[in-house]
């Protein structure tokens, strides 16, 4: 399938690709990679948890090592939380760009890992941005959000029972977090590591089926 790539232009800050739609209906999807990924990893799990559905992937801004990331970290677990604060922000008026630039609905994030807390930053600071998100190994991105509504958006949760990074009481947490401000969440613990597995896949594309029409 073709496939835009784009630069850094100076209405849409975030080099990315983007594949359109090729199924009416379907809602598009915000792919977010992890640490050291970049626009093209979530492509592949995009086109198979939601064919035909338009597909926005953008690449972190931030490099630790050589490798991209959506924001700063001061240790492993350990945010910047006022780049987490930035970087939100920024991507939130690329979203915005995005969807006037290619004539898309708000898009349902798809996040793993660092990619994932950054879709959990976006819920917490800029609640417009998103129609919904699948969290893929997600943590709690900031310490003291401020107040926000997310009446019935759509979220699933994937956590893995063996992860060595993410601490099951946090993403317990997270998933409070955002139940409180009223979004509708289902987290789940899946007998998995900090990787992806096919039973994460085959989670977010029934999910993805459930919730993803504009």
């Amino acid at each position: 399938m073709a496939s835009t790539l784009t630069r850094d232009p100076p209405a849409l800050a975030f080099t990315h690709r983007f594949e359109p739609a090729t199924k009416a209906g379907a809602a598009p999807l915000l792919l977010l990679h992890g640490t050291g990924g970049d626009e093209a990893d979530l492509l592949p799990i995009g086109r198979m948890i939601a064919p035909g559905a338009a597909l926005l992937s953008p690449r972190g801004q931030v490099s630790e090592g050589g490798m991209p990331r959506f924001f700063r970290r001061l240790a492993e677990g350990v945010f910047d939380e006022q780049d987490v604060v930035r970087r939100a922000h920024d991507l939130a008026d690329f979203i915005g760009a995005a969807r006037a630039a290619y004539g898309l609905a708000a898009p349902v994030a798809v996040g793993f890992s660092n990619g994932a807390n950054i879709a959990a930053a976006l819920m917490l600071l800029r609640p417009e941005a998103l129609a919904g998100a699948v969290l893929l190994r997600a943590m709690v991105p900031l310490s003291d959000p401020p107040a926000g509504e997310l009446p019935g958006t759509p979220v699933l949760m994937l956590s893995g029972a063996m992860d060595p990074i993410v601490p099951a009481e946090n993403a317990a947490r997270l998933a409070t977090l955002l139940s409180a401000r009223g979004a509708q969440v289902e987290h789940r613990t899946l007998p998995a590591s900090h990787g992806l597995t096919s039973a994460d896949l085959t989670a977010a594309r029934d999910f993805i089926a459930r919730i993803g029409k504009v």
